[in-house]
């Protein structure tokens, strides 16, 4: 059996709304929508980063670009009066767990009250079909466990960000209850409300803070030692296109009828693809032909070292399933910073870009341990 692939019929001209769509994420996600043949709406602030993705591919040519906070009401309510979306992804976020233990007010007035504007102007827009709420894997009560949490498992977070994050599940499950409820869809609303709860994604054009890539990255294109804070940490490390195709599939199957797939719903590598930062930093030396890293562990907040998914839900009911390694997450990643680092143009970025999304997807349609609906 082949893999599950996206729709292309299915997205031609939807209207969809991207939140947080100059950053990292948002921008892989924005650039796959339009390759699909979406009308992208995208509504951020200015990217998080100096260089960042959504300038290096020049996505503003391509992307109906809308600058606007997610705190403020208000302006959310009339960009979903205005656009009229029927599809939205919504991944703004303050997304550091250290600038959280810096800023927590700023962090929760984000990603709580954030996505609580989302789904209320989503609530007021006739045109809305789906929302996908993008969270974290750190909203799970971290146990430390050697198994993945489940869907089911309850909701928690040692520090602000992972705290943030659970709180947007609750919001979400709150607003499931309470508005978009699966057994009155048709009835008295026609939206299918779920979140998805990703691992550590990886990928070119990351540029953020305090992640390790990035900042693995800098050091290496710098002819600097890398410094690691917790290099024992095991993590789900995933390119960024495994979690967003799981997104986009969501997406399709909610789209009609809605209602069997609302809820919440986990996107990481397989269980044997847990590898530790300094395995990570390590493979990523060898791939960028040169480099060295050193330890420090002292003074640094609280992180966890142990976080893995189980995504049973998604294969058995989506049949979505991880695809590349992590090794090979890691070689397509230095591959785009090397090229990057080369001088290269905006355009042929963007063109490099997407050629790593369709050789993604075409790879993905020819697994023989997929699965086709």
């Amino acid at each position: 059996m082949e893999g599950v692939v996206m729709n292309r019929n299915f997205w031609s001209s939807k209207r969809v709304l991207v939140t947080g769509h100059t950053g990292f994420k948002g921008s892989w996600l924005s650039l796959w929508l339009h390759e699909l043949g979406a009308e992208v709406v995208g509504y951020a602030l200015e990217p998080p980063s100096e260089p960042n993705l959504f300038g290096s591919l020049g996505l503003a040519s391509i992307v109906r670009h809308c600058h606007g906070d997610i705190r403020d009401h208000e302006e959310v309510t009339k960009l979903f009066k205005r656009h009229e979306p029927e599809i939205v992804f919504h991944l703004a976020a303050q997304s550091l767990v250290r600038e959280s233990y810096r800023d927590p007010v700023r962090t929760y007035s984000t990603n709580v009250m954030g996505t609580v504007h989302v789904l209320e102007a989503a609530r007021q827009t006739p045109s809305v079909r789906v929302v996908i709420n993008v969270t974290s894997d750190k909203c799970y009560e971290n146990k430390e466990w050697l198994w993945g949490y489940r869907e089911i498992d309850p909701i928690g977070g040692h520090d602000p960000y992972s705290s943030s994050k659970g709180c947007a599940e609750l919001v979400t499950a709150a607003y499931t209850k309470s508005f978009f409820f699966p057994d009155r869809y048709g009835t008295e609303h026609q939206v299918a409300l779920s979140s998805v709860r990703a691992g550590n994604v990886i990928g070119g054009g990351d540029w953020a803070a305090d992640r390790l890539v990035p900042d693995c990255i800098r050091a290496l294109s710098r002819s600097e030692e890398v410094v690691l804070r917790n290099p024992r940490a095991f993590r789900p490390w995933q390119h960024v296109m495994e979690p967003l195709r799981g997104y986009l599939l969501l997406a399709e199957k909610s789209w009609d009828p809605g209602s069997l797939f609302a809820g919440a719903w986990n996107f990481g590598p397989s269980a044997d693809e847990s590898w530790s930062v300094e395995c990570v930093v390590k493979e990523m030396i060898r791939l960028w032909g040169s480099g060295s890293y050193r330890s420090d562990a002292q003074g640094h907040p609280h992180e966890a070292n142990q976080l893995k998914l189980d995504c049973s839900k998604a294969v058995a009911q989506l049949g979505w399933r991880p695809h590349y390694s992590v090794l090979k997450a890691l070689e397509k990643t230095v591959a785009w910073y090397k090229l990057f680092h080369g001088g290269i143009s905006a355009q042929a970025l963007r063109e490099f870009t997407q050629t790593q999304i369709r050789h993604y997807a075409s790879s993905v349609g020819s697994d023989k341990r997929g699965i086709r609906d």
